[in-house]
């Protein structure tokens, strides 16, 4: 199968990060997406949330606040057979092209998921986890075919964020692979999925983030600075820098002719000093060992509070202008060589 061609997408699980990922699904014209999910109130629950992901897509002015579609954009996908409400796992799978799960992140609940799933979905199906962290390999426990299973690890929201980690097991086919990656390449779509080589605890984009927490935390335990200063620092430096050209192109380019080899050269002791200081905060130990959450929880909770609905899209169009800059083409300037 192409990236064009059409597919139909069963969606297990539809709490935030699954009723986004529907609204991607059905930006596209070629798709028809089945949803289940255990939640009694299900139906009413899809019919106020997802007009408000799927305003998202219908402009890409940002000068423009995103349309929040009245709830009879769903009655209409219903009624035109595009989305399907299931009350079972069975009639949900059984014609699936795709099967993309967003339950609970528990190693029991997935490898007993992933064994129905084989057994109801089409044997040609594409089975594809959102998961966070629990490894494909790790998934498959109680599986036949291994091949079938990989990550396809979103950033929240996937209806906006362009990064898709797609992470196979040792076991799962190139096939699988280059199909989920086509999928996500498709023309005119702004997402990037990235195939990851290895597993790894976390991937790579949280290993990442979760990185740069632990030396944020151990900053403000430290009291080297307070947690609003220290988001102020990032926003000011390295949020926008590393939003241009990522980490190794930045270097690259501060190493000057040399490029981030000259760099190394230059700051080498600085680096080294830097990183054999850097803190070794933990979430679980005893009472003296986690202590620094309770600075780190109350800094924030004065800094921010409790987002509330408008800040929440306020910052999610924010977000979205700055997709749209990265995706801009600015050309390059001709040089002399």
């Amino acid at each position: 199968m192409s990236n064009t061609e059409p597919q139909r997408i069963a969606l297990i699980g539809l709490g935030t990060i699954g009723v986004s990922m529907a609204a991607l699904h059905l930006a596209r014209e070629n798709t028809t997406v089945d949803v289940f999910d255990t939640r009694p109130d299900f139906e009413q629950y899809l019919r106020k949330t997802l007009p408000i992901f799927m305003g998202h897509h219908l402009t890409s002015d940002t000068s423009k606040p995103d349309s929040v579609l009245p709830e009879s954009v769903v009655t209409s996908l219903l009624t035109s057979g595009r989305l399907q409400i299931h009350t079972s796992l069975e009639s949900a799978c059984a014609s699936a092209t795709i099967v993309q799960e967003q339950g609970p992140e528990n190693v029991a609940f997935k490898q007993s998921l992933w064994k129905q799933v084989e057994s109801l979905a089409p044997t040609s199906a594409h089975l594809w986890t959102s998961t966070s962290g629990i490894a494909a390999s790790i998934q498959q426990g109680e599986m036949s075919d291994k091949t079938r299973l990989l990550v396809v690890h979103p950033f929240n929201p996937p209806h906006i964020m362009p990064l898709l980690e797609i992470v196979p097991s040792p076991h799962t086919s190139t096939e699988r692979v280059e199909f989920a990656r086509a999928y996500y390449s498709v023309p005119g779509s702004k997402h990037r999925p990235v195939v990851i080589k290895k597993e790894i605890p976390g991937f790579v984009g949280n290993r990442l983030a979760f990185a740069l927490l632990r030396e944020a935390c151990h900053l403000v335990q430290e009291d080297v600075v307070n947690a609003k200063d220290l988001d102020t620092i990032l926003m000011a430096s390295l949020g926008p820098r590393w939003a241009g050209n990522g980490v190794f192109e930045s270097y690259q380019q501060g190493g000057g002719e040399g490029g981030i080899g000259a760099f190394f050269d230059k700051l080498e002791p600085t680096i080294q000093q830097v990183w054999d200081g850097q803190g070794r905060v933990n979430l679980v130990g005893n009472g003296e060992e986690t202590r620094w959450k309770d600075r780190v929880i109350s800094q924030v909770n004065e800094a921010y509070g409790t987002f509330t609905n408008g800040q929440v899209l306020e910052k999610e169009a924010r977000l979205k202008e700055f997709v749209n800059v990265q995706a801009k083409e600015y050309g390059h300037l001709e040089t002399e060589q």
